[in-house]
């Protein structure tokens, strides 16, 4: 499923290539019209597109679909896209930026509350704990996570918490200036938080 981590969010074409793993079935959308339009699609190895290859009477199809198959401008802007990706070296400025969002994701290890940063890329979790070396979470009742991030927003800046896990995904053609605004008021939004 490459459908949040394709299209170079993890600092490769696709998040598998990382881990060395050739899918039989890949499935891909957002990043395929760089978010512009809905689309998606199921890739496939050549061996399974042919263990389904055949006449209705045979059995042999692949009862398969999605809601954003052949959008006719879905499939122009993913042609867009792709030719973007080419011409603009979208996975290479991925691979600077990732390096100089690792050096400021660094400055907030300092705060006994980030129990773990976890990055791929430009995919990023930042963990919040009552306690670092323990891994103590915070009562849910705190709801830390939603806090923090409503607190972003003062900053103009749009997270998601997956509990206490805030998450960060900033456009693959960011600046170094926007990932260093974002990660210092993702800094800010956890103090501030804690502080109340």
């Amino acid at each position: 499923d490459e459908v949040a981590t394709g299209f170079g969010r993890t600092g490769t074409m696709f998040a598998c290539e990382q881990e060395g793993v050739s899918p039989d079935i890949m499935a891909v959308a957002k990043g395929l019209t760089g978010g512009y339009l809905p689309l998606a699609a199921t890739l496939t190895t050549k061996e399974v597109y042919d263990a389904f290859l055949g006449r209705y009477e045979e059995f042999k199809a692949f009862f398969h679909g999605h809601s954003y198959t052949a959008n006719p401008l879905g499939c122009a802007a993913a042609l867009a896209t792709l030719s973007i990706f080419e011409k603009e070296g979208v996975l290479k400025h991925v691979s600077l930026l990732s390096g100089r969002m690792a050096e400021e994701l660094a400055k907030l290890t300092d705060r006994r509350c980030i129990g773990d940063i976890r990055q791929k890329g430009l995919m990023v979790g930042v963990e919040i704990v009552a306690d670092r070396d323990t891994k103590e979470p915070f009562p849910p009742e705190k709801k830390l996570g939603q806090r923090v991030v409503r607190k972003a927003r003062e900053r103009e800046i749009i997270l998601r918490p997956l509990g206490d896990v805030i998450v960060l995904m900033p456009p693959l053609s960011s600046t170094e200036d926007e990932i260093r605004h974002l990660v210092d008021s993702v800094g800010w939004a956890i103090d501030a938080v804690l502080s109340e």
